[in-house]
């Protein structure tokens, strides 16, 4: 059963979202989202991350809290900023963030992360992971914007997934 639906929640989901997106529930519909179900995982299977186990519920609470703190206040930030340009312009600059960060599962929670809260752009990570290239978009203190980011998102990160 796994290797003809190796995610059922994946396929239930694809299915559900084929029927609402057609707003129909004739045969056809059915028949095709159900075929869309099936495959698509099929499909996408080499592509699936390893398995994981999440450790430490408390910290995973802590990091959603913070995340979305972070999202409201940098979204401020961002505003104010764009507001001001005038009087003063934003300081964009790339960065360069070392990383300790392994696990391909923490390292796709850390881009997601660093695409969510605005003003900072996931840019590259070297091929070795040992270094992420960030892009800001007002940095006075580049030094201090590491240490928050290590400590808001990469050090959760590793003690969840690694």
């Amino acid at each position: 059963m796994k290797r003809l639906f190796p995610a059922p929640w994946l396929s239930l989901a694809l299915w559900g979202l084929w029927l609402v997106l057609n707003l129909s529930v004739s045969p056809g519909n059915l028949l095709l989202g159900a075929l869309l179900g099936l495959v698509a995982p099929l499909m996408m299977a080499p592509l699936r991350p390893q398995p994981i186990s999440l450790r430490r519920p408390g910290v995973i609470l802590r990091l959603l809290l913070r995340v979305g703190r972070d999202v409201i206040v940098s979204n401020l930030q961002v505003a104010w900023g764009v507001l001001t340009c005038g009087s003063r312009p934003p300081r964009a600059r790339f960065i360069k963030i070392p990383i300790d960060l392994h696990s391909p599962n923490g390292l796709a929670a850390l881009a997601m992360i660093t695409t969510v809260i605005p003003g900072t752009i996931w840019s590259e990570l070297a091929l070795d992971r040992s270094v992420l290239l960030l892009h800001v978009f007002d940095l006075d203190d580049e030094a201090q914007f590491i240490e928050h980011f290590k400590s808001a998102y990469e050090r959760p990160l590793m003690e969840i997934f690694e």
